[in-house]
């Protein structure tokens, strides 16, 4: 039977990316599926979440695919993004936004894109714009 197995994100550096994405989602680096340009992160529980995977490919400014993180109100979500800035995520001067955005969106240490969203607010359009 196919299961959906984990979001990869592609990276220039491994281990900056473990220390990052870790650190971000309270996540631990499992050893025993580890080599240098692969390492699967996991919750406390040994579930899967997420991999790193070592990557030539250049970072897409509007990716078709992205992390959305989510916080439950608007302080949650603005203390979350200065925690994230504070370990190394870089803010993204987004060209979509709309007139009254549920999300913030941030790029990794490599830069990808993923989105900080506030499950509290309801946007003015109803509408998320594509990343």
């Amino acid at each position: 039977m196919l299961r959906l197995g984990l979001p990869v994100i592609g990276v220039t550096d491994v281990p900056r990316a473990v220390a990052f994405w870790t650190a971000a989602l309270g996540l631990v680096a499992r050893a025993e599926r580890a080599s240098g340009t692969w390492r699967t992160l996991e919750h406390a529980d040994g579930s899967g979440a997420l991999a790193v995977m070592r990557s030539e490919s250049p970072v897409e400014p509007h990716p078709r695919v992205h992390l959305d993180l989510f916080t439950d109100t608007a302080e949650e979500q603005q203390a979350e993004v200065r925690r994230l800035i504070g370990l190394g995520a870089q803010a993204v001067d987004w060209d979509s936004y709309p007139a009254d955005p549920d999300f913030v969106v941030l790029a990794d240490p490599d830069g990808n894109r993923f989105c900080v969203i506030d499950l509290g607010h309801t946007p003015g359009d109803g509408d998320r714009p594509e990343l």
